[in-house]
């Protein structure tokens, strides 16, 4: 056992006579003992072949009550950490900073220094004495979980974490609720306006006055985002190719929806981008708010549909009886948030402003057959035959023009199918094809606009149309074509 280590129990016994060595300029504490011992000692050192036969004095050092080693000089160990202390006090300005530990020295007179190292005491001193400072824990449950440098940090902290959830305008506004008469009942909500009731931590939060190394020092912005997230690192992976949501997710140990809910500014079906970065740290709050709010909304009351049948109306036609128009309600209800996320939600209150106007469409129900019946009608309301079948300008006219009607509607001959309907660029212009199921076809051409569909059933007398003049057409009318199993007939046989 060495002579320092010897001395570790005479040390402990002698703390009483400890002597605090302090720098006025920094406001420090270094604690420096020296035990001034007469034991001299006279051992195998004394006949060391490297003794010059002169006594030395040399220091053995001891961090608190453990023994770091032994120096020819305790100002070379005492400048070293006089500068360590100044490079901390910088940073802490006019805050007090002081080592974890008492630095002592007991001298010794030898014959020899050859059992001490300088540097390699003040090494191991490094890493054994730390600084501290003054400083205030936010405690959970009793556990510290950050470090501010006082008291109005903590409440900064505290007070900022509180800022993730609610506004300081509905804070405000609470705390004054509060130092007014509780007894006095808190007036109706106006519409769409929010009341904070009640702002709480589910756990037992406390600030406490302590001490803390550098290192282990925040700010209070830093303190409210430990506080939220469970940690100041946030893990990001870099997508790379051939990497899909599903793999990453799960090689980072999490289910795709967590790393949706992690990266909210993506959709499952986006495609990633090469390079681009994905949160993959699941939070872990070390604190929980509780948050209780009043809340009037006006909503909508959204109207109802209702279907009418009409027998007179062809089946898939409809017609809107009534258009429809939402209601309004007043909703007054209560909210349960913890830490941003909604736990309970109970309606007080709920009062209608405006009734929902029904929507209401007729639909008809009248099956039309798509077989004609032979016999045919006039397709128009009245007019005249302009220009009949034949020969006529060197070619062959096919149908018949049909001019100056009481009205333009262009109305089917017979129950049919519209074969087609729409722009003929051979001259027909806008024109409709009707198969009358019975070996009958009529084509009805120049019209100025269409009321039918490929593929719709029509019955005998159904507007097809407007008469016009589109084509190649010399006037308004309408040109009528009738086959019968495939053959060009004329017209006015059938009609």
């Amino acid at each position: 056992m060495s002579f320092g280590e010897k001395l570790a129990p005479i040390l402990e016994k002698y703390k009483k006579l400890n002597i605090r060595h302090r720098s006025n300029q920094l406001m420090k504490k270094i604690g420096i003992t020296t035990l001034a011992l007469t034991t001299l000692t006279f051992s195998s050192v004394a006949a060391n072949a490297g003794s010059d036969g002169n006594l030395h004095t040399i220091y053995h050092v001891y961090a608190g009550s453990e023994y770091v080693g032994a120096v020819t000089s305790k100002d070379e160990v005492e400048a070293v950490l006089e500068e360590k202390l100044k490079d901390v006090q910088k940073k802490f300005e006019d805050d007090q900073v002081e080592f974890n530990h008492d630095v002592s020295y007991i001298p010794e007179n030898v014959f020899t220094a050859k059992k001490t190292n300088n540097q390699q005491v003040i090494d191991k001193l490094n890493t054994s004495v730390s600084i501290e400072a003054d400083a205030y824990a936010l405690m959970v449950n009793d556990k510290p979980v950050a470090y501010v440098k006082d008291e109005k940090a903590a409440e900064e902290a505290l007070k900022a974490f509180k800022l993730n959830y609610v506004s300081e305008e509905e804070l405000n506004e609470l705390e004054a609720r509060k130092k007014a008469d509780s007894s006095t009942s808190l007036p109706p909500l106006k519409e769409n306006e929010t009341r904070l009731l009640e702002v709480s931590f589910q756990e037992d939060v406390e600030m406490k006055k302590t001490e803390a190394t550098p290192e282990e020092m925040m700010t209070p912005k830093e303190a409210a985002d430990l506080l939220k997230k469970g940690t100041l690192e946030e893990k990001k992976y870099s997508v790379k190719e051939g990497d899909v949501l599903g793999t990453i997710a799960e090689a980072h140990h999490l289910t795709t929806g967590k790393l949706l809910e992690l990266n909210g500014q993506i959709k499952e079906d986006d495609p990633l981008k090469l390079g681009s970065e994905l949160n993959v740290t699941v939070f872990e709050p070390l604190l929980h708010i509780l948050v209780k709010k009043e809340v009037n909304k006006i909503e909508k009351i959204a109207y109802e549909k209702e279907v009418e049948e009409d027998s007179s109306m062809n089946k898939g036609d409809t017609k809107v009886k009534q258009e429809g128009q939402d209601g309004e309600k007043s909703v007054t209800f209560e909210t349960t948030e913890v830490n941003g996320s909604q736990t309970d939600k109970n309606v007080k209150e709920e009062k209608t402003l405006k009734d929902p106007v029904t929507y209401i469409v007729i639909k008809g129900t009248k099956v039309t057959p798509s077989r004609g019946s032979g016999n045919f009608a006039w397709p128009t309301n009245g007019g005249y035959v302009s220009s009949k079948q034949g020969p006529r300008w060197g070619k062959m006219h096919k149908g018949i023009d049909i001019a100056r009607p009481s009205d333009r509607t262009i109305k089917s001959v017979d129950n049919g199918r519209v074969v087609s309907a729409g722009w003929d660029s051979g001259g027909y212009g806008n024109k409709v094809v009707i198969d009358h199921g019975n070996g009958y076809r009529t084509v009805y051409a120049h019209l100025d606009s269409l009321s039918v569909s490929a593929g719709q059933t029509v019955e005998r007398g159904q507007k097809l149309g407007i008469m016009g003049d589109t084509g190649k057409a010399t006037g308004v009318h309408l040109h009528i074509e009738v086959y019968k199993n495939g053959a060009l007939i004329n017209p006015l046989e059938v009609l």
